[in-house]
This record gives C-alpha cells, structure tokens and sequence, in this order.
C-alpha cells in the first residue's frame, strides 16, 4: 500500500536526526519486530532467523519484558539486539512529554534488569553470554516509538538521554488487518534497497501474516546476496 511508505519517505524530511535506513556500501538488510517478546510468536521468529543465520533487531515493549523474561534473554543469547518501544506500547502523539519519558524509563528499567541478570549468568557460566553483544548493551541505547507517533520535544529529551531513534525504510504492514499477505510480502521485497531498516512485529495480531512472508522475504534476499544484520 502507498501510505506505508510514504510515511517513511515524509517523516526523513521531518525528522532528519532519526534513524530511517543506514548507510552500507555492502548488500545489508535491517530487519527489525516490534512489539515482544510474546510466547506465541517471538520463539517462532528467532527459530526462523537462526535457521537463516540471520540477526535483528527487536524493539521490546517493557510489560511484555517484565511477562515473558526468559523469552527476552533467548533473544539476547542468539546473538540479536534490542531497543525500547515503551513500557505500555504509548502513543506519543496523545501523550505529554513527562508521562512519556517516565514509561520509557519504566521500560528501559525492565530490559536493564534482565539484561544483568543474563549478565550474572554468563559470570557464572562463562559462554552463555556473547561478550560483543554485553559491550553493545551498554554503549547503544535504541528506542522506536509506537506506532511511529512522536512529538518534537520527546525527540529531543530521548536524545538527551542518549537514546538513537530508530524509525524505518520499510514497513511490511504485517498488522494490517486490510492487507493480504502478497500486499505484506511486496511492500518488502519492491521497496528494499542496501541499509534499509525494515519494521515486521512479533504479536498476535501480525502473527499470520508474518509466519507467512517472513520465510519468504530471508530466501528472497539471502539468494540475492544480502545479510540480515542487527541495527
């Protein structure tokens, strides 16, 4: 559909400081899944993106984190990474500056928990944790705002606190009750170039038609040439 990638196409005119595809002189893919970790979904995703040899990155809702930790930790100890989305899954647009700040704290408090939990584990059990991936932890804070509804001044105080915000090149549309799932599987494969960030979501509601495309979108790009890489 139109609209899904003309909001990417107004918003890096916008918002120009916001991540919305990398630069890459290499055949790079950035696949990215919103709103998890959830039970029903996000283990089929990583068994998919280990079956593929693939990594992403997944932008984590902090009530699901504080659900389902053990799921958030597999994600962590396969070798991908992580951003916040807010703890409540927060409209930004309806949302004042102080309220949303607090849930994105809220939020960041749950991953930061369960990422030194995985840490201690990993003293304890040396392996367990990828040590690049612990050092990448620590030094690159990712948020994506849900719904990709933000306000000027939050932009500026989640860049204040050192937050890289990610938005996106590509969005499959996967949640779209409206969409088929050939709609999902060509607003990927027709908009995709080198560095494009590409947004899929691991819940329920998108869980069809991601089971669906997201096989055929790795194979797609993987017989092209191209690597699934972690923002």
């Amino acid at each position: 559909m139109a609209y899904l990638k003309k909001i990417s196409t107004i918003g890096k005119l916008l918002y120009p400081s916001l991540w919305w595809k990398l630069p890459s002189k290499q055949k790079n893919l950035y696949l990215t899944f919103d709103d998890g970790p959830n039970p029903e979904v996000t283990p089929w995703v990583l068994k998919i993106l280990k079956e593929s040899k693939a990594r992403a990155t997944f932008f984590c809702v902090g009530e699901n984190v504080a659900k389902y930790p053990d799921i958030f930790q597999q994600i962590l100890t396969e070798g991908h990474h992580i951003g916040n989305h807010t703890y409540n899954h927060l409209k930004g647009w309806k949302t004042s500056e102080n309220v949303y700040l607090e849930n994105v704290h809220l939020a960041e408090e749950a991953i930061f928990k369960n990422v030194n939990k995985l840490k201690n584990l990993g003293e304890i059990h040396p392996g367990t944790f990828n040590p690049y991936l612990k050092s990448k932890i620590e030094t690159q804070k990712l948020f994506r705002p849900p719904y990709g509804k933000i306000l000027p001044g939050q932009i500026k105080r989640l860049q204040k606190l050192g937050y890289k915000i990610v938005m996106w090149d590509v969005i499959s549309g996967d949640f779209d009750a409206q969409l088929s799932v050939e709609d999902c599987y060509q607003n990927v494969i027709k908009n995709c170039s080198s560095g494009s960030i590409v947004v899929f979501h691991d819940s329920i509601k998108a869980a069809n038609k991601l089971k669906e495309v997201l096989p055929r979108v790795l194979q797609y790009y993987q017989e092209k040439g191209f690597e699934f890489k972690a923002v």
